[in-house]
């Protein structure tokens, strides 16, 4: 078996793949291996066919694989939808009632009767892979109490049964064996590090209208709501939520929205509303495949320029694309306190596939992140408080209504330094101008792109947001065949200081920009913003994450290698 092999669970909606792949997932982080799971599944509550993917290794990995190496199928069509992904080795998992031609692959048919309910067979699939693993029984056991509380008597039968039958059938082990990782790991996907980012940056107020794949931010805000003196709102559509959330603000509690780009057409008005009123915001938007309803269950990057120019009128933003759960958790503090730093928008752009991505990481250091708190002035009892005061770095002394004795005045007019409505071109042209210097202190804290590799390298991958870990696979496949490969991987897309990477660009090969649209949106925006053109795009627009395989397919046909 490979030193990395991919377990995929394959079946319709409502027959307990999620169970199952979580299951085997937290007992593999436990046993000391590395995971990194691939959701995939159709936009319905029951039926279709979704898929629940893990690939594990002993060393770190960062990317999906295509190969399938064991493959539990619920029912015949995962089987033929699947088998001409499976390795040479590779294994079948099934019950023996399923009907599928499976060539010459090794199949092990489960007598599901026999061992229990029909219901149980995902946990019986459970424990027949753990055999095949040499994973503990007990760690199952115990893992599976923590999962099913409330049905674990039957659970734990069926399970059992399966061990027992596994062991009788003499189901072989490969010889893979955990990394013996003695520091705990976390299992997490982005949309749950974003939450927790977001808690330890000082987080008090959230509000949404559900929308996949943003909701899942919230539920994990939910989970923990109580404890960490949260509010979280469901409102009755997304406008409601992003001026909840810009209220929220104004009154001094940090406060962020989760959507998706459809959601985000919505907010768009808000955006600006926060723009003009100077407001801190943070909105997650969590990309799939468009326009209007598009795959709603699937994944894209292509509402980069969307984002960039939402909102009407001209105001400074800040665009924050995390690729892996680690810079999920990061990136979410960090635009708290950018927004409060800033008083405006900052936007954060993931995608359904880091959303629902699994990953094993090192617990979170909360301890690291200093918590925002509104950058609060009192105001002097005597004189008018000037909220819009003009000054050189565009950021007003800032004020929270009912902090003082003093009228705390914001209006999403046009106005003057104390905040009234005025059509006094002259201010206006000085309003202006105050916004746009926040552009200087953005650009200031702009985080450079991340370069990986050699140094001037003569094949060089630029990335942004979730496709960072099939382009540093990629590039590392490419060394061990001699080809000097390097990546650059962009976690803030907006602003773009060109000095902090052009001359990368310049003195590099071939440089090839690998993003998840049609039209090369972000190679688009280095073009516009650096004058620097790449000269091979890569994209992938199937709604299916980009992997390293994806990448070097498309190499191969462009004939940049053999």
């Amino acid at each position: 078996m490979d030193s990395s092999p991919t377990i995929l669970i394959g079946g319709a909606a409502g027959q307990g793949l999620l169970t199952v792949g979580q299951l085997l997932s937290r007992v593999l982080v436990r046993s000391g291996f590395h995971i990194v799971v691939t959701q995939d599944y159709m936009s319905r509550i029951r039926g279709g066919h979704n898929t629940f993917s893990i690939r594990m290794s002993s060393a770190p990995i960062v990317a999906p694989r295509e190969t399938v190496n064991i493959l539990i199928a619920f029912d015949g069509e995962s089987v033929r939808k699947h088998l001409s992904h499976m390795t040479n080795d590779g294994i079948i998992v099934m019950a023996d009632n399923v009907q599928a031609e499976t060539g010459n692959h090794t199949c092990l048919r489960i007598p599901v009767a026999t061992l229990g309910k029909p219901a149980m067979f995902n946990i019986m699939a459970a424990a027949i892979v753990a055999t095949l693993l040499d994973l503990d029984d007990g760690l199952v056991d115990k893992t599976m109490r923590e999962e099913l509380p409330d049905s674990f008597d039957e659970a734990a039968a069926a399970l059992q049964a399966a061990f027992s039958w596994a062991r009788n059938t003499g189901v072989s082990r490969p010889s893979l064996r955990p990394a013996g990782v003695s520091a705990p790991r976390m299992m997490v996907n982005g949309n749950e590090a974003l939450a927790l980012g977001a808690i330890a940056g000082g987080l008090r107020f959230a509000a949404f209208y559900p929308m996949t794949p943003g909701t899942s931010v919230m539920l994990t805000l939910l989970a923990h709501a109580d404890r960490m003196g949260l509010v979280v709102e469901q409102a009755e559509d997304e406008i409601a939520a992003v001026t909840m959330a810009i209220g929220a603000s104004f009154t001094g509690a940090p406060s962020l929205v989760s959507t998706s780009g459809g959601g985000f057409a919505l907010m768009g008005e808000g955006v600006s509303l926060a723009g003009m009123t100077e407001t801190p915001l943070v909105v997650i938007i969590a990309q799939r495949p468009g326009p209007a309803t598009g795959l709603p269950t699937r994944t894209e990057q292509a509402d980069l320029e969307f984002v960039l120019h939402a909102g009407h009128g001209e105001f400074p933003r800040a665009i924050l694309a995390p690729g892996s759960p680690e810079q999920c958790f990061e990136l979410a503090a960090h635009a708290l306190d950018l927004a409060e730093r800033t008083q405006g928008p900052v936007l954060i752009l993931t995608d359904q596939f880091l959303a629902d991505s699994y990953r094993d990481v090192a617990p979170f250091r909360a301890e690291t992140i200093t918590p925002v708190y509104p950058l609060e002035l009192t105001p002097h009892d005597e004189g008018v408080y000037a909220r819009y005061a003009l000054t050189d770095t565009g950021i007003s002394p800032r004020a929270l209504p009912g902090s003082g004795k003093k009228l705390v005045v914001a209006d999403s007019d046009e106005h003057t330094e104390d905040g009234h409505i005025t059509e006094d071109l002259t201010i206006r042209t000085k309003m202006v101008e105050k916004r746009l210097r926040k552009m200087e202190l953005l650009r200031n804290e702009c985080i450079r792109p991340a370069f990986i590799g050699a140094d001037n390298p003569d094949l060089l991958f630029v990335c942004w947001g979730s496709v960072l870990g099939a382009v540093t696979e990629a590039a590392e496949e490419l060394s061990a065949q001699g080809i000097k490969a390097a990546s650059l991987h962009f976690s803030q897309v907006w602003p773009l200081v060109a000095e902090s990477f052009l001359p990368l660009l310049e003195r590099s090969g071939a440089v090839v920009v690998v993003e998840g649209n049609a039209t090369g949106q972000f190679a688009r925006l280095l073009r516009r913003e650096c004058g620097f053109m790449a000269q091979v795009r890569i994209n992938r627009y199937d709604g299916l994450p980009i992997t390293p395989e994806f990448i070097l397919r498309q190499l191969a046909e462009k004939e940049l290698i053999s």
